[in-house]
């Protein structure tokens, strides 16, 4: 059984530490150059909630280079354009309505008006990289995949990702390495600014315990649903309330995680929720507790602290921003294996146990 224990600070001025070490190669440092700007950089977010909030810190670096009167712009999935729009830094979101398929003359007019001096893309898509320069961006730059590279000014080569291996670079840190390249400052674990509107909470706030029991990417890295039930039935002995969280897909799930449990006390909202709201009610809990799942990136860049299990993915490459995370991970001999379904029956998760989780919880409470 491994613990792997993020850094967790008691002394609250020091609470956003930089949670691991930077293991990203370090590319030479050619700043861009005042009027290489335009009128604003144009920076292509990931499509998965996850990967967009662990970009979120290269975004953060981004801004403290860019000259003054020049905005800091994102396009991303539609979805995701509260997310951005509650961030101060971000100037102006450009939502997608289907990233999959070519944007429209309507995006590239927008874009082309707009007159962005440079384009980053924390995405590996060829057709986006050939988007953003048929839409007049004159430099583009982001990592080196899919042939892409003679469309960007600067391209930037990552090792690859193999399976059974442990990747051993962060995330985050692939995009802060573009970012540091092009001249920004190192990020010391500083969490993203957030300006949430007052909305009220559909669950009795006092001693909240969110629960991420859901995973998009598929059911292998999903704990199972009773184990969830038994956390959500100790919290509860505790005093506390629950809510489980998730998309309208995931319904089901949250079904399984309060059969049987007070119905005045642990709460389904999986479907019930917009991105607005789901921040509020990530930012009122007490703590988390989740899958590798994009909810669990989103309540560690609130701020809120929690608990992720681990099993097919590995938690070098996708653990969350904050130092106040612990991750539960006992390594399989065929982990980490990425796979979407497992047909061994995911012993990886199910070694991982109800009481482990709450015994990390517990510190929370205590």
């Amino acid at each position: 059984m491994y613990l792997m224990a993020m850094q967790k600070n008691t002394d609250e001025n020091n609470i956003n530490r930089r949670p691991w070490p930077d293991t990203a190669p370090r590319f030479p440092t050619v700043p861009l150059r005042t009027g290489e700007f335009g009128n604003g950089v144009l920076v292509r977010m990931p499509n998965w909630l996850g990967d967009a909030v662990m970009a979120m810190p290269a975004l953060m670096q981004l801004k403290k280079i860019l000259p003054l009167g020049c905005g800091l712009h994102v396009i991303c999935p539609a979805y995701m354009e509260p997310l951005f729009q509650a961030m101060p830094i971000v100037t102006r979101v450009l939502p997608l309505a289907d990233t999959h398929k070519f944007w429209g003359r309507a995006m590239h007019c927008r874009i082309h008006n707009l007159y962005f001096g440079a384009g980053i893309l924390f995405n590996n898509s060829l057709r986006d990289a050939l988007q953003l320069k048929l839409a007049g961006i004159p430099r583009l730059y982001g990592a080196a995949a899919r042939g892409r590279g003679v469309l960007l000014a600067r391209s930037f080569r990552f090792p690859k990702i193999r399976k059974g291996r442990m990747h051993g670079i962060q995330h985050t840190d692939r995009y802060l390495a573009i970012i540091r390249a092009l001249g920004a400052p190192d990020w010391n674990g500083e969490l993203p600014e957030f300006v949430l509107p007052e909305l009220p909470l559909p669950v009795p706030a006092e001693k909240l315990l969110t629960l991420a029991a859901g995973a998009a990417y598929g059911a292998a890295k999903r704990w199972p649903s009773e184990s969830f039930r038994e956390v959500a039935a100790w919290w509860v002995e505790q005093g506390g309330t629950v809510a489980v969280l998730g998309s309208n897909g995931e319904h089901r799930i949250g079904e399984e995680v309060v059969s049987g449990l007070p119905a005045d006390k642990v709460f389904n909202l999986c479907g019930k929720t917009d991105i607005p709201a789901l921040m509020n009610i990530l930012k009122h809990s007490r703590a988390t507790a989740a899958n590798d799942s994009g909810l669990m990136h989103l309540s560690a860049a609130l701020g809120t602290p929690g608990v992720a299990v681990y099993g097919p993915t590995d938690y070098t490459s996708t653990s969350p921003i904050s130092a106040r995370w612990k991750i539960l991970f006992d390594r399989q001999p065929c982990a980490p294996c990425f796979k979407r379904e497992c047909a061994s029956g995911a012993q990886c998760m199910k070694a991982i146990t109800p009481e482990q989780v709450c015994f990390e919880l517990a510190k929370e409470i205590s």
